[in-house]
């Protein structure tokens, strides 16, 4: 906070540009704080059990996400792709949840990839699961137990930013709403995170 405070003093001399290196500062600084913010109000409602369970459409939850997460990439040099997959494929969840657990996996896919590559979020679905995948151009996922990443205080990178909660309260979110999510390895190229859901019946207009 202390450092967004004084990026913004900096900027509202008019010495500089919102678009230099001091604006990219205040936009990184204001991030982790959206971040570390979401983070949080996750944490708090898995801790006391606030649970609101409407039925949604995953596709249109998903185009809700992806301006928010194509700012973020673009701020970071990154390229950003969204398929919504089904528009029928419901779920019932919390949708707040739901949203932080995505809203971590894309945080963590665009600290993991390689600079100028691609992060995408895919929604599909079967005739009984609902799938949500985020897939990043990491280069592949660390030797040892894949499992470890989901534990509390883990953390990926070398620089080690950030606490190592994020994959953490991803799976409890994921887990509070009847599902799982578990990572996949793509060696040489990257990884995918996919949150598998119960999928409701088909939506109907009315």
């Amino acid at each position: 906070m202390g450092t967004a405070s004084v990026a913004f003093e900096v900027l509202r001399t008019g010495n500089v540009g919102v678009g230099g290196s001091t604006g990219a500062v205040l936009q990184r600084t204001l991030a982790a704080l959206r971040d570390l913010i979401n983070r949080s109000v996750s944490e708090a409602r898995l801790r006391h059990e606030v649970r609101e369970r409407p039925r949604f459409s995953v596709a249109e939850f998903l185009t809700e996400l992806a301006p928010a997460a194509a700012l973020n990439a673009g701020a970071r040099g990154l390229s950003f792709t969204m398929d919504p997959g089904d528009a029928a494929a419901a779920v019932d969840a919390d949708r707040s949840v739901l949203a932080a657990v995505v809203a971590n996996l894309l945080q963590n896919a665009f600290n993991e990839t390689r600079p100028g590559t691609t992060v995408r979020l895919r929604g599909s679905a079967t005739a009984d699961r609902v799938l949500i995948e985020v897939e990043d151009e990491c280069g592949g996922l660390p030797e040892g137990n894949v499992e470890d990443l989901f534990r509390p205080f883990e953390r990926r990178s070398a620089d080690r930013i950030g606490l190592g909660l994020g994959l953490a309260i991803s799976r409890w979110g994921t887990e509070s709403n009847n599902g799982r999510l578990f990572a996949s390895d793509r060696p040489g190229h990257g990884c995918v995170f996919t949150v598998d859901l119960p999928r409701l019946a088909v939506l109907v207009d009315r």
